[in-house]
């Protein structure tokens, strides 16, 4: 692209978020009216002195007769939908045979890809920076060319006899150069035979695409350039001329002289630019254009909404530049779409959410459990059908570690924390069984059921006050639990989940930025308590054989998260093949396990503790309680008091277990994921709080939807669009809901204390690592996190998402500010002896959001605020391997 001072690089953002100052208006440079093809002076004057041309010649004249004419002559709809379009860009050159051909020199797939010159391979997908020059001459060529619209044609000798014969009616070529200009169309094209090698190509462009075919070059027997537009009435596809099997139905043709002082190539990129941006106005115009006018209108409009950039400002970023265009250029103005279309599409959207919205009250008792099972159940089959993938294998298997760590890990915890009346074993059965149930029943089976760290504050302060009040516990949580099952009833009775509504983004925020705290926490504090048990001493005793104990925990721990944290950025690197790249990532932490357990067998002279896993189905502390928990008391009377106190504590595991289990639903069930069965609030509600409630007879714990297993195993799940354009994003194409990964899982997890011996072998400092990988990992994606990394980042470097730019920085941080403090506040709660009303405090920050933060946020703050524009939490899969399909033209 020539930059210079009559020539400099256009940034085509939307014309409505540009100053006067900054927009050059380009209605003094549009052509004058009346240049429609149909009244071109040239054609009139070639129908009055050459009445007797040959029968392709009056089917060219038929080309060009008037709108009402053609209409009446047309048997079918022509199909004027814009679909995506394929763009290649192909120029004449010479070989060193001295012989003419077309070779392919860029491509268009959303984004321009050029052949780079000197190594004759396709360089990276980058967005077309358009020269100003190139675009004034595109719209002139255009006014005084041809343009043949609906042409019906199926070859490309017959395309191009008929361009020919158009441009000598309308006196762009002389007669005597219909040959020259006849043979130069039918060329070969350097892109012939090489279609074999772009199946990866092929996967990027989506089915319904059309192609666009550009021609453009210097020819030596034109005395001026010559140009025609060519739309067929309907899609072809023409042999060998380009590099993918799409039918074409746009070409492009502009050939003259090197003496014409005109750029071709750059005219070339102009059109395939324009025609490449399926949301542009010049794209829809192509498609619905009925005269040469149209096209015109649109290239004017184009330019009406386009700045240009001094050659000085080209190095500046968009906000250095003054924020009026997020990159350069971008070439889509955005009021093409009216704002009566807006509004009937966002109507249609809502209403079509209102049918199917499981929050939707139907004011009948019991109401929304039945429209869940009417739901949800008719997709049964489906279910199971649609775990045949090998994604869902990989899914089951890389769940399973992250279910069991927890498990296993928060078990060791819950242990220590109730002096073994629940530990490990109680643990991995209420997972493995509640798991099974809940994947078999569930209206989201997706979800992952599991121990949280909220349970377990609750857990130790409930044992704590147990122990001063000289309770038995394991008896205390019976009544709990029936209480627990009289609560979920009622509220599921009454529809009661659509109070899930009211747990706007702030509260949900700081319940997630909550549970990856403690995740990370409790890594560090158990890593903390190996150090204190076997400290760093200068000398060690005879019977101390351990001596660098600590140290290789703390090797163990790193080891294991940081080869998990880079297999899953591996993912998305360059090395390997795309599916080599995502096996890896998808077993990362399954690998990351069996290396660091590899490195922890060959040292044999150090110890480190490894899992407590019990042998076959007994309880962890035998001699202190049995499978079954009298409710009247086991070894002395439960108060009859304590039975209706319950009621309290009661309540407030019903305030977890109906947070977590909702706000995960909410979280799991985006639309930015694309789920398209549906989900269950109150059946999955009642499901876990009542299988809850009869596992305290048990003695086993209670568990709800854990937020990280559960978005790590729909993203596990997540198949990732192929159908993209290079350099782009990849996106959600679909996630497979079903039930038996979840079934597999439990399994699992329950067959796990049968491979008592493999799993002794783990060090506990692994499961630390993996621990500290579920920590971290859930903290992307949260938009606390992310706006409090902004409090540390100077506002230049801010992006552009909506909570920055329509809030004040410093605002936006006070916001923030009061979120941490929520979680401060959350957290010496959960540190006290007040941890037994932890549930209450959190619940809390419901109506701290809804009647107080208003009085001192604008309502478009909040709403800002609350917004949820960031992308889902899911890995980057299926994002082009250049390496691969950039290969030599």
């Amino acid at each position: 692209m020539l930059v210079g001072a009559a020539e400099r690089p256009v940034c085509l953002p939307s014309c409505q978020h540009i100053s006067t100052k900054h927009t050059i208006h380009l209605s003094l440079l549009a052509l004058s009216p009346g240049h429609r093809f149909e009244d071109n002076p040239g054609v009139r004057r070639h129908l009055v002195k050459k009445p007797s041309r040959s029968q392709s010649t009056r089917t060219s004249r038929k080309m060009v007769s008037t709108p009402s004419v053609k209409k009446k002559k047309k048997k079918k709809k022509l199909d004027r939908r814009p679909h995506e379009v394929f763009v290649e860009l192909n120029e004449l050159v010479v070989d060193k045979n001295q012989e003419m051909h077309w070779k392919e020199t860029a491509r268009w797939i959303k984004f321009e890809e050029d052949v780079e010159e000197d190594t004759a391979r396709w360089g990276k997908p980058h967005v077309a920076s358009l020269s100003f020059r190139s675009l004034l001459e595109l719209r002139k060529t255009i006014a005084h060319g041809a343009v043949l619209l609906d042409l019906e044609q199926t070859t490309l000798p017959g395309i191009a006899h008929l361009v020919v014969e158009t441009m000598i009616i309308s006196d762009q070529i002389k007669g005597d150069d219909r040959a020259n200009v006849l043979r130069a169309l039918l060329l070969k094209h350097s892109s012939e035979g090489h279609r074999g090698k772009y199946l990866k190509l092929m996967e990027k462009i989506p089915e319904d695409a059309e192609a666009s075919v550009v021609l453009v070059g210097c020819v030596q027997f034109l005395e001026q350039p010559t140009m025609a537009f060519v739309r067929l009435n309907e899609a072809v596809f023409l042999e060998s001329v380009l590099e993918v099997p799409i039918p074409v139905r746009f070409i492009f043709v502009l050939l003259g002289p090197s003496q014409a002082n005109v750029d071709y190539h750059e005219i070339g990129r102009s059109i395939s630019t324009l025609m490449s941006d399926k949301v542009g106005l010049f794209h829809e115009a192509a498609y619905m254009a009925d005269d040469r006018q149209d096209l015109l209108n649109a290239i004017n409009e184009f330019l009406d909404c386009s700045i240009v950039i001094p050659p000085v400002c080209q190095h500046l970023s968009p906000r250095e530049r003054g924020g009026s265009c997020s990159y350069v250029p971008v070439v889509t103005p955005v009021h093409h779409v009216s704002p009566e279309l807006c509004e009937v599409k966002a109507e249609e959207e809502e209403e079509g959410d209102a049918e199917d919205d499981p929050l939707r009250r139907t004011g009948i008792c019991f109401g929304g459990l039945v429209q869940d099972i009417k739901r949800r159940y008719p997709k049964y089959l489906s279910d199971i059908r649609d775990a045949l993938h090998s994604q869902c294998l990989a899914a089951v298997l890389f769940i399973y570690f992250a279910a069991l760590s927890p498990a296993i890990t928060f078990g060791g915890l819950l242990g220590e924390k109730t002096e073994g009346l629940m530990g490990v074993s109680e643990l991995i059965i209420s997972t493995s069984v509640l798991g099974f149930l809940f994947s078999l029943l569930g209206a989201q089976p997706l979800l992952v059921i599991g121990f949280s760290g909220p349970l377990l504050v609750f857990e130790e302060a409930f044992f704590k006050f147990c122990q001063s009040q000289g309770i038995e516990y394991l008896t205390g949580r019976v009544w709990i639990g029936l209480w627990l099952i009289v609560f979920i009833f009622i509220i599921v009775a009454a529809e009661g989940s659509f109070l899930v509504r009211y747990i706007s983004p702030f509260t949900q925020e700081i319940f997630a930025f909550l549970i990856s705290l403690i995740f990370i926490y409790e890594t560090f504090y158990k890593l903390y308590k190996v150090f204190t048990e076997h400290p760093l001493l200068k000398f060690y005793p005879p019977s101390l054989m351990q001596p660098n104990t600590a140290l290789l925990s703390l090797i163990l721990m790193l080891g294991t998260f940081f080869i998990a944290f880079f297999m899953r950025k591996f993912k998305n690197s360059r090395f390997l093949g795309g599916k080599a790249r995502r096996i890896i990532g998808d077993f990362g932490i399954p690998i990351s396990i069996l290396v660091m357990v590899l490195v922890d067998y060959t040292i044999t002279d150090t110890y480190t503790q490894k899992l407590n896993v019990p042998s076959g189905l007994s309880v962890t502390s035998p001699q202190k309680r049995d499978w079954f928990i009298h409710p009247l008391g086991s070894r002395q009377a439960f108060p009859m008091w304590m039975m209706f106190a319950s009621a309290i504590p009661a309540l407030l595991v019903f305030i977890l277990i109906f947070m977590e289990t909702q706000i995960t639903t909410l979280i799991v069930s985006k639309k930015e994921r694309k789920l398209m069965k549906g989900s269950g609030f109150h059946l999955d509600l009642l499901l876990i709080g009542t299988m809850g409630g009869l596992c305290a007879l048990f003695g086993l714990p209670w568990l709800t939807a854990a937020t990280v297993r559960s978005v790590t195993h729909v993203n596990a799940l997540t198949v990732m669009s192929k159908a993209i354009a290079p350099g782009e994003k990849p996106k959600i194409e679909e996630v497979k809901e079903q039930r038996v990964t979840g079934v597999a899982i439990a399994v699992l997890v329950g067959l796990s204390i049968v491979m008592g011996n493999m799993l002794r072998r783990i060090p506990l400092a692994v499961l630390f690592g993996i621990f500290l990988y579920m920590g971290v990992t859930s903290l992307t994606g949260i938009q606390l996190y992310e706006r409090l990394l902004l409090i540390f980042m100077p506002s230049k470097h801010h992006p552009d998402h909506v909570y920055v730019i329509k809030v004040k920085t410093w605002r936006m941080n006070l916001f923030t500010c009061i979120q941490l403090a929520c979680i401060v506040v959350l957290w010496v709660v959960k540190s006290t002896v007040a941890s037994l009303a932890f549930p209450f405090i959190l619940i809390m920050t419901v109506p701290l959001r809804r009647f107080l933060l208003p009085r001192f946020f604008q309502d478009r703050e909040l709403k800002a605020l609350d917004s949820e524009d960031a992308e889902p939490n899911f890995d980057e899969d299926g994002q082009d391997e250049y390496n691969e399909m950039h290969m030599p033209v």
